[in-house]
C-alpha cells in the first residue's frame, strides 16, 4: 500500500468515523427532543446531580463539547451556576468514555449491513420518529465503518521501524505519548475518533499498553482545546466553563502520571478477571480514570469555581431566565398582592423584549453574532416567561377578584401575549440578518439609515408602552398610538424608497426582500406597542 491509499484511506475513515458521530448524535437529540436541555436545567441543583445530568446528556449526544456548548447557554442563562456547571463537565467527561466502550465490542465487521438497515428507516419508512431512529442506526454503522477503514490504513505502520521506536519511546516516556495524544485530537477534534483509532492500533499490535495509556490521558487533554476554541470571543461565562474543562483534565492527568505504573498494572488485573479484548482494555482505562478523576475532584467543585473565577475575573452578562415574582403563596393569601407581583414579572419581561431589540438593531449595523445570539437568549427567556406568567395569571383567575382587578388580571394577560410576539418579532429579524450575511445581500448606507432610523422609533415606541404600564401612565398610553402612526408612515414610505432604490440598481433583489421583511416585523412590533397601550387606557378608563 502506497502514501496516497494509506492517506487517502486514513483521511476518508476519520471523515465517515466523525460523520457517524455527529449523525448518531444529532439523531439521539431528536428522538430526545427538548428532554436533554430540560434535563441539564431541572436536574443540577448540585454538583452530584449535574454529574448524573451530564453523564446521561454526553451519552445521549454522543459529544462532551456538545454538553458543555448546552451548559454554557444555561450557565449565560442564568438557569445553572459555575458551580453546577462545573459538575456537569464533570459528567460529560465520564460520559464521553461510552463512545470508547461502543467501539470495544468489535462489531465492524458489521457496519455496513447496521448501515443499510439505518438507511432503509431513513428514505423507506415515512414516520418520523422512525427516521429519527433510523438516523440513530445509520451514525452507529457509519462509525464503525470509518474505524475499520481508519485501521486498515494504520496496518502498515507496524513494520515502519520509525513507529516502532515511537511506540518505544512512548512506553519509557508517558509525557511524549501524552503531547502526541494531545496534538493528534486537537487535530482531529474529536477525542472519540482518537480513542477509537489507539483503540485499533493496540489491537492491531502496533503499540503496547504501557504506550497506549500515556496517549488516551492526552487525548483527554486534547478534548478540552474544542471547547477553549468555541470560547474565544465568547462570554466570561463560556471562557471560564472552557478553562475548567482543562483545568479538571490536566489535574487529572498530572495525578493518574504519578501513579501510571501500578495503574497499569491494575488494567492488566482487570483485563485477565474479566478477559477484556484489546479495545475493551483501552475503554476501561479511559472509563476508570475519568470515573476516578471525578470522585476525586467532585469535593472541591467550589475550590475550582475559585480558581476560575480569579483567573478570569469580571462580571459576565447574565439574563435571569427565572421568574422573580411568581410566589403561589400570594395567590392564596392575598390575590390582589400576587396580580401585582404578576405585574412586576410582566415589566421584566418587557424589559427582556425592548434589551432584545436593541441587540438585534446592533446585529444589523455591526454583523457580529454576540448580539445575535443575545437576542435569541432575550427571547428564551422571553418565552420562559410567557408560559410561566401565564400559568400564574390562570390561577389568580380562580380566585375572587373585583371589577378593577380582573381589569388588570385581563390586561396582563393581553400584554404577555404581546410581548410574546415581540419576541417572535425580533427572532425573525436575526434570521432575516443572518440570510442577508449569508447571501452577501447589499443594503445601500441609505437603506441601513432607514432602518436604523425606523428602529429607533420602534424601540421608544415600545420603551413607552412600557412605561405607560409600568406607571398606568394614560398619557404615555396616548403618546405610544401617535408614535405608531408615524410607524405606519414610515413604514409605507420606506418601502416607495426601496423600491426605487432597487430600480436603480442601488440595492439588489434579495436585499430588496430582506430590507421589506425588516421593515414589515419593526411595524408589527409597534401594533404590539399599541396594544400594550391600550390595555393601560382601557384599564384606566374602566
Amino acid at each position: 500500500m502506497d502514501i496516497q491509499q494509506i492517506l487517502f484511506l486514513f483521511l476518508g475513515g476519520l471523515g465517515i468515523f466523525l460523520f457517524g458521530i455527529k449523525f448518531m448524535g444529532d439523531g439521539l437529540q431528536k428522538v430526545a427532543g427538548n428532554r436533554l436541555r430540560d434535563i441539564l436545567d431541572k436536574f443540577t441543583s448540585n454538583p452530584v446531580m449535574g454529574v448524573i445530568a451530564g453523564l446521561v446528556v454526553t451519552v445521549a449526544l454522543q459529544t462532551s463539547t456538545g454538553t458543555t456548548v448546552l451548559t454554557i447557554g444555561l450557565v449565560n442563562a442564568g438557569f445553572m451556576t459555575l458551580k453546577q456547571a462545573i459538575g456537569v463537565i464533570m459528567g460529560a467527561n465520564i460520559g464521553t468514555t461510552v463512545t470508547a466502550f461502543i467501539i470495544g465490542f468489535k462489531i465492524q465487521a458489521y457496519a455496513l449491513p447496521i448501515i443499510a438497515i439505518g438507511t432503509f428507516f431513513i428514505f423507506f419508512i415515512k414516520n418520523k420518529k422512525a427516521q429519527n431512529y433510523g438516523q440513530v442506526i445509520f451514525g452507529f454503522g457509519a462509525l464503525f465503518y470509518g474505524l475499520s477503514l481508519m485501521g486498515d490504513a494504520m496496518k502498515p505502520l507496524r513494520s515502519l521501524q520509525a513507529f516502532t521506536d515511537l511506540t518505544i519511546s512512548m512506553s519509557e516516556n508517558p509525557i511524549l505519548g501524552v503531547v502526541i495524544g494531545t496534538v493528534f485530537t486537537v487535530i482531529v477534534q474529536s477525542s472519540s475518533a482518537s480513542i477509537g483509532l489507539l483503540q485499533t492500533l493496540y489491537d492491531q499490535g502496533a503499540m503496547d499498553l504501557w504506550a497506549a495509556l500515556p496517549v488516551l490521558f492526552g487525548d483527554n487533554i486534547g478534548t478540552t482545546i474544542t471547547a477553549v476554541l468555541a470560547s474565544i470571543g465568547a462570554s466570561i461565562a463560556a471562557r471560564r466553563a472552557a478553562l475548567t474543562h482543562v483545568i479538571f483534565n490536566l489535574i487529572g492527568t498530572f495525578i493518574i502520571l504519578l501513579v501510571l505504573t501500578p495503574y497499569t498494572h491494575f488494567i492488566v488485573y482487570i483485563s485477565g478477571i474479566l478477559d477484556l479484548n484489546k479495545p475493551m482494555q483501552i475503554a476501561f482505562a479511559h472509563g476508570i480514570f475519568n470515573t476516578a478523576n471525578v470522585l476525586i475532584q467532585l469535593p472541591f467543585v467550589a475550590v475550582l469555581a475559585t480558581i476560575v473565577t480569579k483567573i478570569i475575573p469580571g462580571k459576565d452578562t447574565a439574563i435571569e431566565y427565572k421568574a422573580q415574582h411568581l410566589d403561589p403563596l400570594f395567590i392564596q393569601q392575598s390575590p390582589v398582592i400576587a396580580l401585582g407581583q404578576a405585574k412586576k414579572e410582566v415589566l421584566r419581561m418587557s424589559e427582556f423584549a425592548e434589551q432584545g431589540l436593541l441587540e438585534a438593531n446592533q446585529y444589523l449595523k455591526t454583523n457580529q453574532k454576540k448580539h445575535a445570539e443575545l437576542t435569541v437568549q432575550f427571547e428564551d427567556a422571553i418565552n420562559n416567561l410567557d408560559r410561566k406568567i401565564t400559568d400564574y395569571l390562570i390561577l389568580i383567575s380562580a380566585k375572587s377578584l373585583s371589577a378593577k382587578d380582573s381589569e388588570l388580571h385581563s390586561a396582563l394577560m393581553d400584554t404577555v401575549r404581546d410581548i410574546e410576539r415581540v419576541g417572535d418579532h425580533m427572532e425573525n429579524i436575526v434570521e432575516l440578518i443572518d440570510y442577508k450575511i449569508a447571501n452577501k445581500a447589499f443594503l445601500s448606507d441609505k437603506a441601513v439609515n432607514d432602518l436604523d432610523e425606523m428602529f429607533a422609533l420602534t424601540i421608544s415606541t415600545l420603551k413607552e408602552a412600557i412605561k405607560a404600564l409600568e406607571d398606568n401612565d394614560i398619557v404615555a398610553a396616548r403618546s405610544v398610538l401617535l408614535k405608531e402612526e408615524k410607524i405606519d408612515k414610515m413604514e409605507r414610505q420606506l418601502r416607495k424608497n426601496h423600491i426605487l432604490r432597487i430600480n436603480e440598481s442601488k440595492c439588489t433583489g434579495s436585499a430588496g426582500i430582506v430590507f421589506v421583511d425588516l421593515v414589515s416585523n419593526l411595524e408589527r412590533i409597534g401594533d404590539h406597542a399599541v396594544n400594550i397601550a391600550e390595555a393601560v387606557i382601557g384599564e384606566e378608563e374602566f
